[in-house]
């Protein structure tokens, strides 16, 4: 029973919740997070898509059960591996879909509601169909986080920057690239006699160069809307006990343009594990195994905590 235990919460992939985190990211930089009513509501839209993503990771297992047998790592997933019965994925998966979507009815809003169902579709439309179509399948896991983040500004009633729209959009493909060149190092590391098209004809068809050009330019992209956004989000006016000990030409700082530095850092480290290391099939895994990258993080988290929520009680 323990054993059964141990490999559904596994197939939950509760390590990947850490994408869920995004639905915070819009009262976050609003500086209305810590608002109690503002926190429970972000919470609750945390759980929601908790149990809707981990019932589309056990949709999504179950769908790659045959192809998961002929990869390398995969082949040791729960279900691929007969651990857990077609029957029973199928029957956990409409439980947490079905509890997330009647959570979210009864405790928040409509518009968050209509999410969770685009968000549904989509990973049907994934598991069944797009994911054999290249560029296309990566754009719509990139597209996971865009939809998280505006389910965050919803059910906060947060009005959601254009900028970090883009940032996330940037961020988001920088991911979903970044697992398709590991996902194919990978392969290429345990392939014999082109065992890789057995177990997913897609990535076969990426060719290494416009893997690279993508995370190139999405690296790129990122860094360069996420400069502007820390431009137009940080406040205009600091108060006297800080503008005290500052020069005349900064008396009004954009502070949180502080954080690009991180921001440079962490993504240069990404492509680093991705290219060197020879990782990032899972990014989640990755920030939480790698030391750099998770110290940066955390670092950009308190620096801009600092910022957006201390400094303005100074002022």
């Amino acid at each position: 029973m323990m054993r059964k235990i141990y490999h559904i919460l596994r197939t939950a992939r509760p390590r990947q919740w850490l994408k869920n985190a995004s639905v915070f990211a819009a009262p976050f930089f609003a500086g209305t997070l810590l608002d109690g009513e503002v926190f429970s509501w972000s919470l609750k839209a945390f759980v929601a898509f908790c149990a809707i993503s981990s019932g589309a990771y056990f949709l999504n297992d179950l769908v790659d059960a045959p192809r998961d047998r002929l990869h390398p790592v995969k082949k040791n997933r729960a279900i691929a591996s007969g651990e857990i019965s077609p029957l029973l994925a199928i029957i956990i998966s409409l439980a947490l879909i079905s509890f997330s979507i009647i959570y979210s009815i009864i405790y928040l809003d409509d518009y968050f509601v209509a999410m969770l169902f685009i968000y549904i579709a989509m990973q049907f439309a994934y598991s069944f169909y797009l994911r054999n179509v290249i560029i296309l399948d990566s754009l719509i896991v990139a597209s996971g986080f865009i939809i998280r983040v505006f389910s965050g500004g919803f059910v906060s009633r947060t009005s959601i920057s254009s900028w970090l729209i883009l940032t996330t959009i940037g961020i988001s493909m920088l991911l979903a690239f970044g697992k398709r060149r590991s996902e194919k190092t990978i392969l290429a590391k345990y392939s014999v006699a082109n065992d890789d098209i057995k177990t997913r004809e897609t990535l076969r068809r990426y060719p290494d160069t416009l893997l690279d050009s993508m995370i190139s330019m999405s690296a790129s992209y990122t860094i360069l809307t996420y400069s502007l956004f820390t431009f137009m989000v940080s406040p205009g006016e600091v108060g006297d006990r800080i503008s005290s000990f500052l020069p005349t030409v900064l008396k009004s700082p954009k502070l949180m343009m502080l954080t690009i530095p991180l921001v440079i850092y962490g993504i240069a480290r990404y492509l680093y594990v991705i290219y060197e290391k020879e990782e990032g099939e899972s990014p989640e895994r990755v920030l939480l195994s790698d030391k750099p990258l998770l110290l940066t993080v955390l670092i950009w988290g308190l620096v801009a905590s600092v910022i957006i929520f201390y400094l303005p009680i100074l002022s």
